[in-house]
């Protein structure tokens, strides 16, 4: 399985064009599996559930429809995307179990910083209590959204590590109200984004399995 990390942030058109290319080629069994590793310039994604109504500033950044699960998502810098090009049917086609495999490698990763993830039945993504906001309050650190075509899956997951988390405000994420967002950084972790990459292959592997850098 290769393991590729992206240095320059890279246009969500390019991304979801790579993706396809790459899932077809997986299935197709020319090429191997791929986590690929970036940071999106500032900009909303809508996915299939996505409301209109949950859309709060539609001029604020370029907004792109996508083929994956779920409803509004930010992504941008100082965020890290995750991009997963997996090959369920030989791993396992069973949807609900890739995604509790997902939240089980981000909660993995989270620990590694010393903060608790944790993940709810009603809402999708993890979570992180803020008993000191008030009783009660959790607040968003990932997001999960996935597409599968011929059981390899692509699109993925996407950690807040320094963000500015303002630009959440232009929508309402995954449909979500009552709740707010977080990041590392907000937590007190300050890290950069190639030790969180380390993280991420570390607890990655523990859950999927071995990888290799992309040469």
């Amino acid at each position: 399985m290769a393991w590729r990390i992206s240095d320059s942030p890279v246009a969500y058109e390019e991304a979801v064009a790579a993706m396809e290319e790459r899932v077809a080629a997986i299935a197709a069994g020319r090429a191997p599996e791929l986590v690929w590793l970036l940071e999106h310039p500032a900009l909303y994604t809508a996915g299939t559930s996505a409301r209109d109504a949950d859309l709060v500033e539609p001029e604020r950044f370029p907004v792109h429809r996508t083929g994956r699960g779920g409803q509004y998502t930010y992504h941008g810098p100082g965020q890290r995307v995750a991009y997963l090009m997996l090959d369920l049917n030989r791993r396992r086609p069973d949807l609900r179990a890739y995604v509790a495999a997902l939240e089980a490698w981000i909660i993995a990763t989270l620990d590694a910083f010393n903060i608790r993830g944790e993940i709810r039945e009603d809402r999708v993504g993890v979570w992180v209590r803020r008993p000191e906001k008030g009783e009660g309050v959790e607040d968003k650190i990932a997001a999960i959204g996935i597409r599968v075509r011929r059981w390899v899956s692509f699109h993925g997951i996407s950690l807040n590590v320094e963000p500015d988390l303002s630009h959440f405000s232009g929508i309402v994420p995954c449909g979500i109200t009552g709740h707010g967002v977080t990041s590392l950084l907000d937590l007190g972790q300050i890290v950069s984004m190639a030790e969180v990459d380390m993280a991420l292959r570390a607890a990655f592997e523990d859950v999927f399995g071995p990888t290799v850098i992309e040469g």
